[in-house]
């Protein structure tokens, strides 16, 4: 049976800030806005190319806005998205490689400075925050791992 990841629901403390941050600032593609009663309201948007999306809005989650970490779009040149989505605004890190040369640690810790040496797939990364400090995390993959 396949089992695909579609939707990751994001806590946010203001929907339309946050909804300003994805269509505007990111460029990301809304599909759903709708209100219901008492204060619950659904945005859905989704990434450029991305078959999973994102949804946050008002009473879909009780997580506290900000506490989702580690969150990675997936990109085949890493330097060329960083530049993008730091001409859009975006307050980025520098590209950075993790000093094990595998995968990258929780937070800053780790990280040395520039692509990985020998561009590995899986082995780049960069990262931002959403205005609520939401964490996401670009990688690098030029080459999928087998069966992938």
């Amino acid at each position: 049976m396949d089992m695909k990841i579609e939707v990751v629901v994001l806590p946010v403390a203001d929907v339309d800030r946050a909804k300003d941050f994805y269509e505007t600032t990111l460029g990301w593609r809304t599909d759903v806005d709708r209100s219901g009663d008492d204060g619950f309201r659904v945005v859905h948007v989704t990434p450029p190319g991305s078959p999973c999306s994102i949804l946050f809005g008002g009473r879909v989650t009780t997580a506290d806005p900000g506490s989702l970490q580690g969150l990675h779009l997936v990109v085949d040149d890493i330097v060329a998205a960083r530049e993008e989505l730091a001409g859009r605004g975006v307050g980025i890190s520098e590209v950075f490689h993790d000093a094990g040369g595998f995968f990258h640690h929780a937070g800053t810790e780790a990280r040395v400075p520039g692509p990985d040496p020998g561009r590995g797939s899986y082995a780049s990364f960069a990262s931002f925050e959403d205005p609520d400090g939401n964490g996401w995390v670009l990688q690098e993959i030029t080459t999928r791992l087998p069966g992938r």
